[in-house]
């Protein structure tokens, strides 16, 4: 019985296929008032969970461009991209019908210098300018939710030097 249970498990293994690859836009800015590091989370599209833009790659498009892409077309957002990921997370996508697929997430961060008024995935998500540790408690995994508090503390100016926002 061992034999047959270790033979099914390496036959699993075999026909297991790697992650997908996706690319994402950790999308960020820094507060005018207070100086705050923000970060835009968006909703799925099917399940309304927290999320950053993210997509399949493109034909032609570096993984940086994808990132840049999605963020425009689920967000409306656009902006200086780094080149260079700032890391990955892994999550289990739902397909059609139940199936689910192991996805590896290659993060970049956006900068955010504009907003449009229309973009293509308009309507069809939530969006919300949040604190890095607000938008890390949003996030579903726990992957994403350690690389946005690395991100954070990284990029956050000092809170004790930040001009306080007024109350009026």
């Amino acid at each position: 019985m061992n034999f047959l249970h270790r033979l099914a498990s390496d036959v699993q293994l075999m026909l297991r296929r790697p992650a997908r690859m996706q690319y994402a836009a950790l999308c960020y800015r820094l507060a005018r008032k207070t100086n705050a590091l923000e970060i835009l989370v968006i909703t799925s599209r099917d399940t309304g969970r927290w999320v950053i833009p993210k997509g399949w790659p493109m034909q032609g498009k570096q993984a940086h461009e994808v990132a840049e892409r999605e963020a425009y077309e689920e967000a409306g957002v656009k902006g200086k991209v780094q080149r260079a990921a700032i890391g990955a997370y892994v999550y289990q996508k739902r397909k059609d019908h139940g199936l689910e697929i192991s996805c590896k997430v290659q993060v970049h961060a956006l900068e955010v210098e504009d907003f449009c008024k229309n973009f293509p995935e308009k309507g069809s998500r939530r969006l919300e300018w949040v604190d890095y540790r607000e938008a890390a408690k949003r996030v579903a995994e726990p992957s994403l939710k350690e690389l946005i508090l690395d991100f954070g503390r990284r990029v956050d100016p000092d809170p004790e030097q930040r001009p306080k926002a007024s109350s009026n």
